[in-house]
């Protein structure tokens, strides 16, 4: 038996390597928040909230993103009205070129608002970074967490802003534009946080403002179906949860009748798998279409609530039989899975 043992030892160490490279655990990065990916010849492009500039991650295999090369694509001026505050950065391609939407401020918190880059560069990790400037409708009001999205022909942005001057409650808006640096019209509110898993705020810090929240809006599209997740209450809580809206691919979008809320999350904290305050996601596939995928960001414990302790994760779902779509509940740390 001695003659076989290294044999015995080398193969167990092959089926281990194997297993490793099949498989992974959360979260993807020790710290990110606000995640965002999107794919095109064969790479995974991932953007997420660092604060003070523009990152941009490039990996073929997203359950390897800690290993991928990523670059500083932007660096803010040391002044302005996008100088501080860079949050919830997404790269997108659209019309024959890359653009990176972000909101930012001057240091005032009311001064939040959408701006927008452009590269002409195949690959958006070269090339130039062009600012364009403010994205925004005729109201102009405070305005954050950006994506844009493409149905029939037609370019829409989606947003979380307020109706007013004053912060007291975060909308979901939508608006239809005429190209990907400018907005067609007037905004159209979609959603705002009224029921009570929506408004949740922490009451016990008289330093907080004690807000309603609709943020960080995505959209995801399935056979006749477009649904549009959000995250709902203060995202300094635990009670930060994903809602979602749904609406017939061949309604009005611009309708707020054509979409139908959801009562309950669809994605929230899961203390038995120790993870909570799930938020501000958006979703990817596998290059042959076959698997869905939820990217989201998470805190390990309760109360490590809104800053850099939010990691991203990202996990697999499902369609039930009527085509709505199956989040299940947020995985733990400690749980293995398959790589995409």
């Amino acid at each position: 038996m001695k003659p076989m043992l290294p044999l015995f030892l080398l193969l167990c160490a092959f089926a281990c390597n194997a297993q490793q490279k099949n498989t992974f655990r959360n979260p993807l990065l020790s710290s990110g928040p606000d995640p965002w990916v999107t794919y095109k010849d064969g790479y995974y492009y991932y953007m997420h909230t660092v604060g003070n500039h523009l990152e941009l991650w490039k990996t073929p295999d997203m359950a390897r993103l800690s290993d991928a090369p990523h670059k500083n694509v932007w660096t803010p001026p040391a002044t302005g009205p996008f100088s501080k505050e860079i949050w919830a950065p997404e790269i997108h391609f659209l019309q024959g070129k890359w653009y990176i939407y972000f909101c930012a401020d001057d240091g005032d918190n009311q001064h939040h608002r959408i701006y927008v880059l452009e590269n002409s560069s195949p690959d958006p990790m070269k090339g130039n970074w062009e600012m364009k400037g403010k994205v925004a409708d005729p109201a102009d009001k405070w305005a954050i967490d950006a994506s844009v999205f493409e149905h029939k022909q037609k370019l829409y942005m989606i947003w979380s802003g307020w109706e007013g001057d004053k912060n007291g409650e975060q909308d979901i808006y939508i608006a239809e534009m005429n190209d990907p640096l400018t907005i067609k019209g007037s905004r159209v509110r979609l959603s705002r946080p009224v029921l009570e898993w929506e408004t949740h705020g922490d009451l016990n810090d008289p330093n907080l403002p004690h807000v309603n929240v609709n943020e960080g809006p995505e959209i995801l599209k399935h056979g006749n179906r477009i649904f549009l997740f959000y995250s709902a209450s203060a995202c300094w809580t635990d009670f930060y949860a994903l809602g979602m809206l749904v609406a017939d691919a061949n309604s009005d979008l611009l309708d707020t009748a054509s979409w139908r809320k959801s009562p309950r999350p669809v994605f929230l904290q899961s203390p038995e798998t120790g993870v909570y305050a799930p938020g501000h996601n958006s979703f990817f596939t596998t290059p042959n279409g076959r698997q869905d995928w939820i990217l989201y960001h998470a805190n390990d414990n309760p109360g490590d609530g809104c800053g850099n302790k939010r990691s991203p994760r990202m996990q697999p779902f499902t369609w039930d039989k009527e085509g709505m779509p199956v989040l299940g509940k947020p995985v733990s740390v400690k749980t293995v899975l398959r790589v995409p």
